[in-house]
């Protein structure tokens, strides 16, 4: 199912913004991004956000990404579900340098970020992602072609029960700038199914 882009609001604009036939070009803003204290023991909550709301339990949201103009280390664009300052995730592909990117994904519960990543080559320039939704858990998952998707993570969201905010995000924590690209955006059932092996515990 396409979705419907008047749906989505802004958490804070980009630099510019144009929304044409379903696909969406942002250009980032200098030093912004996403992270909480682990590690680094700063704080950043800027990084422009479109998003919006559901209170569906079970659904996948698809979209490709294309970061063909990312230059800059930490130059950054891809999903998100950003329920306040303390408690979001995001998936993307991390500008390094001309030899490396890092492709990975960020989960925050009650204001500690932790951060999961592996090496790609430079020469990627797109990516498709599948975010997945059962009850308060996520998944998060890549595809090279929008075919054959690969999990990158599952997690558990401390606030991601009942009504949530989710869609996609780009930013340049450094002294930077430049132009993401999200087209084929849609919405299914869940494509995360259900685990079929080792049974729940009994409460």
């Amino acid at each position: 199912m396409e979705i419907d882009l008047s749906k989505f609001k802004w958490i804070r604009e980009p630099a510019g913004c144009t929304i044409n036939d379903g696909v969406i070009e942002i250009v980032t803003k200098p030093h912004t991004d996403l992270w909480q204290r682990t590690y680094y023991h700063f704080r950043n909550d800027n990084a422009p956000v479109f998003q919006m709301e559901t209170e569906e339990r079970y659904f996948s949201f698809v979209v490709k990404t294309d970061f063909r103009e990312s230059h800059h280390r930490f130059d950054q664009c891809g999903i998100v579900m950003y329920l306040d300052s303390e408690n979001w995730l995001k998936g993307s592909v991390e500008y390094e340098n001309e030899e490396y990117q890092h492709l990975g994904s960020v989960v925050t519960n009650q204001g500690y970020s932790d951060w999961a990543t592996t090496v790609i080559d430079a020469t990627v320039k797109s990516m498709w992602y599948r975010f997945s939704r059962r009850e308060d858990d996520y998944c998060i998952e890549c595809s090279s072609d929008g075919i054959h998707f690969q999990q990158m993570r599952i997690c558990h969201m401390q606030k991601g029960d009942g009504k949530i905010r989710f869609g996609i995000y780009a930013c340049s924590p450094e002294d930077s700038s430049f132009k993401a690209v999200f087209s084929n955006m849609k919405l299914t059932e869940c494509q995360w199914r259900a685990h079929d092996g080792q049974q729940p515990d009994e409460v």
